[in-house]
């Protein structure tokens, strides 16, 4: 008996958004074709349906990616009191511009207090709010 190769994903990458909300968008786009060249207007509406609920996937991926990096930047934060913008971006592997966003609405919200608001955004440094 010859084994046979099958390639298998894990898991983890079946449920991330990143590779189901592409594939959504794939079927309801080939879904929509065929049945725009046959006339089935129920496998037409069934392809939309697919294609709006892959952009609202693509969406809540957009909206949950802030949060998980807001989140890395507060448990950095927690970890270490009085750190610098330019020093959680290079903890965080993140552009200091897209810290700085973080940062900004992490204070916004009160979870954050800026220990020294005279310094330049690169040098300013943060901590835990009391």
């Amino acid at each position: 008996m010859v084994p046979t190769k099958e390639a298998h994903l894990p898991k983890s990458t079946l449920r991330s958004v990143r590779f189901t909300a592409p594939v959504l968008l794939a079927l309801g786009a080939m879904n929509a074709w065929t049945a725009q060249t046959t006339s089935d207007y129920a496998a037409l509406s069934t392809a939309l349906c697919f294609c709006v609920c892959a952009a609202g996937l693509f969406g809540e991926d957009l909206v949950q990616r802030g949060y998980r990096q807001d989140l890395m930047v507060l448990a950095h934060v927690a970890a270490h009191p009085g750190a610098e913008t330019r020093g959680i971006a290079r903890a965080v592997g993140a552009p200091e511009r897209v810290v700085t966003r973080n940062l900004s609405r992490l204070t916004e919200d009160g979870l954050l207090v800026l220990v020294d608001d005279d310094a330049h955004p690169a040098l300013r440094s943060y901590r835990l709010a009391s």
